[in-house]
């Protein structure tokens, strides 16, 4: 019987079709991967242009670019002009939340 089991499973293991479902399952991810890559990518080059463009970034702002949209997307393996626009959106000076409000009410 233990024979019969260990013979069955060596089949499946070596039969092609078990490493095509194997191989188009990963390939799949690694297309999701990509396609959330490019998204963040998007998100991060979109938000930092602004952010350039503005002058200056918030604490939260700063916050939700970095930890949660640039930090993931390096990890993925994102890289190149989005990794440029980070620097120097991390050289923009910082306001806090009562600065931009004082500034809103005085316009």
């Amino acid at each position: 019987m233990t024979q019969t089991i260990i013979t069955i499973i060596c089949t499946v293991l070596a039969s092609s079709g078990f490493w095509l479902l194997i191989e188009r399952y990963l390939d799949r991810r690694d297309v999701r991967t990509k396609l959330l890559i490019g998204i963040g990518h998007d998100r991060i080059i979109t938000l930092g242009m602004m952010y350039l463009e503005r002058g200056w970034i918030t604490e939260d702002e700063l916050e939700n670019l970095y930890d949660y949209l640039y930090t993931p997307y390096e990890q993925a393996g994102g890289n190149g002009s989005a990794k440029k626009i980070m620097q120097e959106v991390l050289k923009l000076p910082i306001k806090h939340h009562l600065e931009v409000h004082h500034e809103n009410q005085n316009v």
